[in-house]
Order: C-alpha cells, then sequence, then structure tokens
C-alpha cells in the first residue's frame, strides 16, 4: 500500500486539495488547503495512537484526513459524499486495498456536521481533529476579520491543542482566545454543534470531551 508520506506529495492529490481550497475561497471560507488536510490526518492518527489503535489503522486516518476535503472542487454542499467517491476512484486506480479504501471513503463521508456521525473509529477520530482545527492562521484576509465571524472566531484563537489522556479516557481541547477580537460567546454561536459533535465521536471511543477556553471548562 502506498504510504500516507507518499500520497502527500502525489500530483494529483495536490492538486485536487488546491482546486477546493480554491473554490471554498470564492465563497468565503477559511482555509482548506494542504496545511488543513494534513494536520486533520496527522491529528486523527494521533488521537487513536494515543487510545491504542493499531498502526495501520493509524496511517488509514492520515490519508482519510488528506483527502477529506476534496469533495469541495465538485460543491460545498454535500462535500463529504462527493469527497468519498473521489477518494474511492483515486485510492482505488493506486492498487489499494478495496477494504482499506471502504474504511477511509466512510470516514470521509461521515465527516461534515450535517450528516456526520461517528459510525466507525476512524470516522470518530476524522472528525474530532477536523472540528478541533481552530487558529489564527486559517484565516485568508484580515481584511474579513471585523464582517465575517468565521474568520473573526479562527483569528482570535491564537492558541489551540487537542490531548489525549488514555488512562483517563479524556480528549481535551484548550483554546486561548483574544476577547478582544472575539467574545467567546461568538465562538459557541458557530461551533457549538461541532463540539456536540465531538462529543458524540469521543464517546463512541470510550472517551468523554472536554472544551476549556481561557482556562475555564466549558463542556
Amino acid at each position: 500500500m502506498l504510504s500516507f508520506e507518499k500520497l502527500r506529495k502525489d500530483e494529483e492529490i495536490l492538486k485536487f486539495i488546491e482546486k477546493a481550497n480554491g473554490v471554498l475561497g470564492e465563497i468565503g471560507y477559511t482555509e482548506h488547503g494542504v496545511a488543513h488536510a494534513v494536520k486533520t490526518g496527522e491529528d486523527a492518527s494521533r488521537i487513536l495512537a494515543t487510545l491504542g489503535y493499531d498502526e495501520h489503522m493509524c496511517e488509514l486516518a492520515k490519508i482519510a484526513g488528506l483527502l477529506h476535503d476534496i469533495g469541495n472542487v465538485i460543491n460545498r454542499c454535500d462535500h463529504a459524499q462527493s469527497g468519498a467517491f473521489l477518494a474511492n476512484d483515486i485510492l482505488r486506480a493506486r492498487d489499494f486495498d478495496y477494504g482499506d479504501v471502504i474504511d477511509i471513503i466512510t470516514a470521509i463521508g461521515h465527516h461534515d456536521e450535517k450528516t456526520a456521525a461517528p459510525v466507525t473509529p476512524l470516522a470518530a477520530a476524522l472528525i474530532l481533529a477536523d472540528k478541533s482545527d481552530v487558529r489564527t492562521s486559517r484565516v485568508r484576509s484580515k481584511e474579513t476579520v471585523h464582517n465575517d465571524i468565521h474568520d473573526r472566531v479562527n483569528y482570535a484563537v491564537f492558541s489551540s491543542k487537542l490531548d489525549v489522556d488514555r488512562e483517563k479516557r479524556m480528549i481535551i481541547l484548550t483554546l486561548k482566545i483574544d476577547t478582544l477580537v472575539c467574545p467567546v460567546m461568538e465562538y459557541f454561536e458557530i461551533f457549538l454543534e461541532r463540539m456536540v459533535l465531538c462529543k458524540k465521536s469521543a464517546a463512541f471511543l470510550k472517551c468523554d470531551f472536554e472544551l476549556i477556553i481561557n482556562d475555564t471548562r466549558l463542556l
């Protein structure tokens, strides 16, 4: 099987990510490029590794993260499902084991909050990694910070850390938010649904989920 490290240098995959990110930029979304794809995959892999899943499953998590947003090149609407179809074609063309392909596309197809569900450990880890990627560097332009709540919230987060404690069965997202840029309430205005989904995904992995903002536990 081709490794994640080889796939992240694959010209076709990189072009899909680039074009999908460009589409989202045109309609006003934050960065969904290689940085987000790689971080999502690595965080999903780290979650599973810390909880004791095998190396093979952790490698699949990296690949799922890398490919999870390519469906945006077709349309933001239903991008999880269209991305799963695209990922199927890409991976099967590279002679991936069909069982591994099924695991990956199941996770991708269930990651968008409108239709998301932690139906497998891989899907749960992908949801947690994707929804916890909130950071200043995802904002494309400072010009939009005052007018767009999504950009304002991301821009206000100057520190973000996702921790996994295997012994305590805890998954903890710790954020530091500049409240002069964005009050904490605005974070919940757009991210509450995602945080509830993270809580469900952690529970699927037999863990509790905590959200800590500016040293205060909020979930």
